[in-house]
C-alpha cells in the first residue's frame, strides 16, 4: 500500500481533533437550547437516560475497533493486504452480534436501573428510544476501526460529524415538537373550565403541572435524536465504502500472501478485544455507579442535613423555585429525590465542558494506535519514541492552555451558554465543577491516549488492571464524600480526580518501562506548561480589563436602531453584553499570547506543524526564523 495513501501521525491526529472539536461544539449547541427548553429537571431526565445508555454502548463497541485497527495496521506494515479484507468481514459479524446483544441488554436492565438508582419512572420511554442506537453504532465501529487501521481518519471524522449533526437537528426538533404539542395540542384543547386536563396519561390542574408532565416526553424526543444520528452515520460509512473502497489496489492484493483463516482472525480479534472490553466494562460500571451514587448519595446528604445542602446551593434552588423550574410537594423523601435530580442536571452542565478537551485529545489516541502498532511490529524503536513524545506533547499543547482558560472563564462561559431560559438558575452549581476540572484538564486529556498507546503495544491487560483499582477507589470516595452534607454533589469531583491521578500515573509508568523510552519532559511538559500559564494570565487580565471598558461604551452600541426591536434586539441581548464581549476578547488575547509564547520558547517542533494545511511552507518559514524546536 502506497505511503501516499496513509496519513501521517500528526495529520491523522489533526483530522480527528477538528472532527472531535466540531462534534463537541455541536454537542454544546445541542445541550444549550435543549437545557433552556426543558429546564434542569428535563436535563436530569435526559442525563439519567444517557448515563445508562453510555456504558452499554461503550462496552458493546469497545475493544473491537481497537483490535481491528491494530490488526489492520500490522497487516499493512507486513504487506499482508488480503488479511485486511478478511479482518473487515470477520469484524462485521462480531459487531452484528454485539449490537443485537447490547440493545437487548439495555432494554432488559432498564427497570432494575430505575429501581437501583431511585430514578423517576418517567425515564423508561427514553431508554427504549435510545436502545437501537447501540446496534447502529456497533455496525459503524467496524468501518471506523478498518479505516483507522489503514491510517485514514477521514471516514471516522466525517461519520462522527454526521452522527452529531443528526442528533442536534432531530433531537432538538423532536423535543420542541413534543413540548409544543403537549401544551397546545393536548393541554389547551382538553382542559376544562377549571384548568383540569389529562396530559400524556397524567391528570393536571394547571399549566405548571401540564408542563411538568410533558417535560419527560420532551426529553424522550431529544434522546431519539441520538438513535437517528447513529443511523445517519452508519449510512454514510456504508455508502462511502461502497463507492470509494479502501485504497487497496489490485496489485496490492495480488502480491499479498493468502489471507488467514476467518476463524483464526476472529479468535485473534477477540483475544485482543476482550481485555479492552473488560477495561471498558470496568470504566463504564464506574461511571454508572457514579451516576447512581450522585443522585442517591445527594439524597442521603439532604436527609442528613437538608439545611446545609440547601444553603450551599440556595442561589440556584431559590431561583428554581421562583421560576417554577423546581416544584416541591409535601413528601420530604420525594422532594429530596427531586432536588438531587435537579442538582445532578446542573452538575452535568459543568461536566459537559469537563469532557470538551479530553474528547478532542482522544482522537490523538486513535491516531497513534495504528502507527505505534506498526512501529512495534517492525521493531522500529525510534518511531516508537517519536510517536509517544509527539502525542503527549500535542495533548498537553492543547489541554494545558484550554484547561486553564476554562477554569478562569468558567462563570462567563456558563453564562454565555446557559444564561438565558430555564437553565440559568443552575449556573452557580456548575461553576465550581468547571473551575476544578479546568485545572486538571491536562490529566484527563492524557488518560485515553496513554491507554491507546499501551493497547498499540499489545499490552491491553495493563489499563484493565489499573482501571479496576482506580474504580474501587472512586466508588469508595463517592460513597463516603457525596453523603457528607458539606460536600454533597461536589464529592464526586474529588473521586474523579483521584481516579485520573492513579490511572495516568500507573499507565505512564508501564508505558515507559515496556518501551524503554526516555520522554523529553522539557519539550513535552515544561515548555507547554510555562506557555499555558501565560495564556491563563492573559485570559484573566483580558476579561477583567475588557469588561470594564465595554461596560462604559455598551449603552451607545445598544442605542442603535437595529438593536431596538425584533431579531436585532434578540441578537443584541445575546451578543452585545459585557460578559459575552469580554469573554470573546479575552479568549482572542489569550490565544495570541499563547501562540507567541510557543514560538518564542521553541515549544513547537517541525513534526507538530507538518500535518497542518500547508504545513511544509509554515514549517520552512518558522525554521528560517529560528522559531521551531
Amino acid at each position: 500500500m502506497s505511503k501516499k495513501k496513509q496519513q501521517s501521525l500528526v495529520n491523522g491526529a489533526i483530522v480527528l481533533t477538528f472532527a472531535m472539536l466540531a462534534v463537541k461544539v455541536i454537542g454544546i449547541l445541542f445541550k444549550m437550547p435543549l437545557t433552556n427548553t426543558i429546564g434542569m429537571i428535563g436535563r436530569g431526565y435526559f442525563d439519567l437516560v444517557y448515563q445508562i445508555y453510555t456504558p452499554i454502548f461503550a462496552i458493546s463497541v469497545a475493544g473491537l475497533p481497537i483490535a481491528v485497527a491494530r490488526m489492520i495496521s500490522e497487516s499493512v506494515a507486513l504487506k499482508r493486504y488480503r488479511d485486511t479484507r478478511a479482518i473487515l468481514q470477520a469484524s462485521r459479524k462480531i459487531f452484528l452480534i454485539a449490537g443485537i446483544v447490547g440493545t437487548a441488554i439495555l432494554m432488559i436492565i432498564a427497570k432494575p436501573y430505575i429501581l437501583i438508582t431511585n430514578a423517576p419512572n418517567e425515564i423508561m420511554p427514553g431508554i427504549i428510544a435510545v436502545a437501537p442506537a447501540i446496534f447502529f453504532c456497533c455496525m459503524m465501529s467496524s468501518y471506523r476501526g478498518y479505516y483507522e487501521g489503514l491510517r485514514n481518519m477521514n471516514p471516522t471524522a466525517a461519520s462522527q460529524f454526521i452522527e452529531a449533526l443528526g442528533k442536534l437537528i432531530v433531537g432538538l426538533l423532536l423535543a420542541k415538537m413534543v413540548l409544543n404539542y403537549g401544551m397546545v395540542g393536548v393541554y389547551d384543547k382538553t382542559k376544562t373550565a377549571d384548568g383540569t386536563a389529562e396530559v400524556f396519561g397524567t391528570v393536571v390542574h394547571n399549566e405548571t403541572e401540564a408542563y411538568a408532565a410533558i417535560i419527560p416526553w420532551a426529553a424522550v424526543g431529544a434522546v431519539l435524536g441520538v438513535t437517528i444520528g447513529s443511523i445517519l452515520g452508519l449510512f454514510y460509512l456504508m455508502a462511502r465504502h461502497k463507492l470509494n473502497g479502501d485504497g487497496l489496489t489490485r496489485l496490492d492484493l495480488e502480491l499479498s500472501p493468502e489471507a488467514k483463516d476467518r476463524r483464526a482472525i476472529s479468535k485473534e480479534l477477540l483475544k485482543i478485544a476482550l481485555p479492552v472490553v473488560a477495561g471498558a466494562l470496568i470504566l463504564n460500571v464506574s461511571n454508572l455507579i457514579d451516576t447512581m451514587t450522585i443522585v442517591g448519595r445527594t439524597s442521603v446528604a439532604l436527609g442528613k442535613d437538608f439545611g446545609t445542602v440547601w444553603a450551599m446551593h440556595s442561589g440556584a434552588l431559590d431561583s428554581a423555585l421562583a421560576n417554577e423550574n423546581l416544584i416541591l410537594g409535601s413528601d420530604a423523601q420525594a422532594n429530596n429525590k427531586l432536588i438531587a435530580t435537579y442538582l445532578f442536571g446542573a452538575y452535568n452542565t459543568g461536566v459537559d465542558f469537563r469532557n470538551l478537551v479530553p474528547t478532542i485529545t482522544s482522537g490523538f489516541g486513535i491516531s497513534v494506535l495504528p502507527v505505534l502498532a506498526a512501529a512495534w511490529a517492525t521493531r522500529n524503536r525510534e518511531e516508537v519514541r517519536r510517536s509517544i513524545d509527539s502525542i503527549m506533547r500535542l495533548c498537553l499543547l492543547i489541554a494545558l492552555p484550554a484547561g486553564f482558560g476554562i477554569a478562569i472563564l468558567a462563570k462567563p462561559l456558563l453564562t454565555i451558554i446557559y444564561g438565558v431560559g430555564n437553565a440559568s438558575d443552575g449556573i452557580t452549581v456548575a461553576v465550581p465543577v468547571l473551575q476544578v476540572y479546568g485545572v486538571v484538564t491536562a490529566l484527563l486529556a492524557l488518560s485515553t491516549p496513554i491507554t491507546n498507546m499501551l493497547q498499540g503495544l499489545g499490552r491491553t491487560d495493563i489499563p484493565v488492571k489499573t482501571m479496576a483499582f482506580c474504580t474501587v477507589v472512586k466508588i469508595i470516595c463517592n460513597i463516603v464524600l457525596i453523603g457528607i452534607p458539606a460536600l454533597n454533589i461536589y464529592g464526586s469531583m474529588i473521586g474523579t480526580i483521584i481516579f485520573y491521578i492513579f490511572d495516568v500515573g500507573v499507565n505512564l509508568y508501564f508505558l515507559k518501562k515496556i518501551t524503554q523510552v526516555r520522554i523529553n519532559w522539557k519539550s513535552v511538559f515544561v515548555k507547554p506548561l510555562a506557555c499555558a500559564i501565560l495564556c491563563g494570565g492573559a485570559a484573566w487580565a483580558g476579561y477583567g480589563l475588557s469588561r470594564r471598558g465595554i461596560e462604559k461604551i455598551l449603552p451607545s452600541l445598544t442605542d442603535m436602531s437595529f438593536f431596538q426591536s425584533g431579531f436585532g434586539a434578540k441578537l443584541g441581548d445575546y451578543l452585545l453584553n459585557a460578559n459575552t464581549l469580554a469573554a470573546l476578547i479575552s479568549v482572542l488575547i489569550s490565544i495570541i499570547i499563547y501562540v507567541v509564547a510557543l514560538l518564542l520558547t521553541k515549544s513547537v517542533t517541525r513534526d507538530d506543524v507538518i500535518g497542518l494545511p500547508k504545513g511544509e511552507k509554515i514549517a520552512k518559514a518558522l525554521a528560517k526564523r529560528g522559531l521551531l524546536g
